[in-house]
């Protein structure tokens, strides 16, 4: 059964579905950040070991998130669908995250019952990776190639209001109990993920695509695997900036609030972000928002002045964050889909994984070090961007 898009080339309601999925994403990776400490130390452990667990299911989605993308294009092919793959990681994420606070709360660690629990953990980390590119490369069938930035607008509008309260999770999340709130994540991933395949009939399958084995663009895929190493790097060297500059501002002051508000006016900024890249054009929105981006965040780590330059690093960090995925949509074929945007995800998680072995000191860096590092990250985004474009250009 085939999908007919809307007149206006977006289906929103299966964007909306869509968007719902990368919520309980982000609530799902909030409620487990914000226990890791602590049910690591309930169960015998250092609270020190969920750094070095983070470092390691970074590392390894590094590897899986392109390999889940490219064979969920492979079923794509064949079976007519992507969802065999998020039907089994939802199931399978939804069902490892009930297990850890149960390991916790009935498991004694004695013996070896203790590495159940890390074990546990790690395994839930690499499920997730399971659905999450087949999932956003759904996408290509939602919007148009120059709708691209305005749908995926809608879904890094939600994914990122959850993931603004990061601050002030622990304030709230920890009153719930472990149990409670992990049992809460886990039936939303399975309701959002179920009204996701309801409103995305399986296609018919394609037996009479080409036979001959294309070869993968590898430039291309590089340049979309350094994107995610830049934009991760200078998203987590952004922050670092603004807090510590926060902190100096208002000493003595709680600024995790300051903080929320900021991620939530990035997250609300990428709806105009992606009417702004739809008119413009994506890649170049993007390069746009780099240029902006990287002006706002040197003048404000010289000058200290966080609230005047916020207005423009807000809309301009926003172009980049929305950017990424439409660009590697565009980038890659369509039949290639789920390997462009798993290839950008693993860039993005690599980078994770080697910012503290890069930076162990990053909350003591000065501002202006700081600044300058996240100029560089971001300045590695737009030359990416760039060169892809262009190599695209050509092929085209």
């Amino acid at each position: 059964m085939s999908i007919a898009r809307s007149p206006a080339q977006v289906l929103w309601l299966q964007v909306l579905a869509l968007a719902a999925v990368q919520g309980a994403i982000s609530l799902a990776w909030l409620i487990y950040n914000s226990y890791l400490p602590q049910l690591l130390t309930q169960f015998g452990f250092s609270a020190s070991l969920a750094a070095g667990i983070l470092v390691i299911e970074n590392a390894l989605s590094a590897v899986l998130e392109p390999v889940m993308g490219g064979l969920s294009d492979q079923s794509q092919r064949w079976v007519g669908s992507r969802f065999p793959f998020i039907s089994v990681g939802v199931i399978l994420s939804s069902a490892l995250l009930i297990a850890i606070p149960c390991i916790v709360t009935f498991v004694q660690p004695t013996g070896i019952m203790r590495s159940l629990l890390p074990l546990t953990l790690v395994a839930w980390a690499l499920a997730m990776t399971i659905f999450r590119s087949p999932a956003m490369a759904l996408l290509w069938k939602y919007a148009t190639p120059p709708q691209l930035p305005s749908a995926v607008s809608v879904v890094t509008l939600v994914g990122g209001t959850i993931g603004a309260f990061r601050p002030i999770a622990n304030q709230y999340i920890l009153s719930f109990g472990a149990v409670f709130a992990f049992a809460i994540a886990s039936v939303v991933m399975l309701a959002v993920a179920g009204l996701l395949r309801w409103l995305n009939p399986p296609e018919t399958p394609n037996f009479q695509a080409e036979t001959t084995t294309a070869k993968l663009p590898y430039p291309t895929l590089s340049l979309i695997f350094a994107t995610g190493i830049g934009v991760a790097w200078g998203t987590r060297l952004l922050m670092t900036t603004l807090t510590q500059l926060l902190k100096l501002q208002f000493s003595g002051q709680n600024i995790d609030m300051l903080l929320v508000y900021i991620g939530l006016a990035i997250a609300i900024s990428a709806l105009p972000a992606g009417v702004f890249a739809v008119k413009l054009g994506n890649s170049r929105a993007m390069l746009v928002g780099v240029v902006a981006t990287i002006i706002s965040i040197l003048a404000i780590a010289f000058t200290g002045a966080i609230l005047p330059l916020i207005v423009l690093l807000v809309p301009s960090f926003s172009t980049i964050i929305n950017g990424v995925i439409p660009l590697a949509l565009d980038l890659m074929p369509p039949k290639w889909a789920g390997l462009g945007i798993g290839t950008y995800f693993g860039g993005f998680a690599l980078a994770m994984s080697l910012f503290g072995w890069l930076f162990p000191q990053a909350a003591k860096i000065p501002p202006i070090s700081s600044g300058l590092f996240c100029a560089l990250a971001f300045l590695l985004v737009g030359i990416c961007v760039t060169t892809a474009n262009q190599g695209f250009k050509k092929m085209v």
